[in-house]
């Protein structure tokens, strides 16, 4: 699955990402994710269930690509 997302805040957590692009069904499953190390930002591990994920951003893991574009 390759996504772009249109981001209208600041930046958005990590966990919350995972969940809204539908790579998780639920808040829960997308702590467990990042919590085994199963995903990348920017081609970097990220433990960090909350971290801020901003505009420019490349999120990916095992089938699933998010490109994190600035909303208008």
């Amino acid at each position: 699955m390759k996504e772009t997302f249109e981001l209208t805040t600041e930046y958005i957590p990590l966990c919350d990402l995972l969940k809204v692009c539908g790579v998780t069904e639920t808040g829960g499953v997308a702590k467990l994710l990042v919590a085994d190390g199963e995903v990348l930002v920017d081609g970097e591990v990220e433990l960090r269930k909350r971290a801020k994920i901003r505009p420019g951003s490349l999120v990916t893991g095992e089938g699933f690509e998010i490109r994190v574009v600035a909303g208008r």
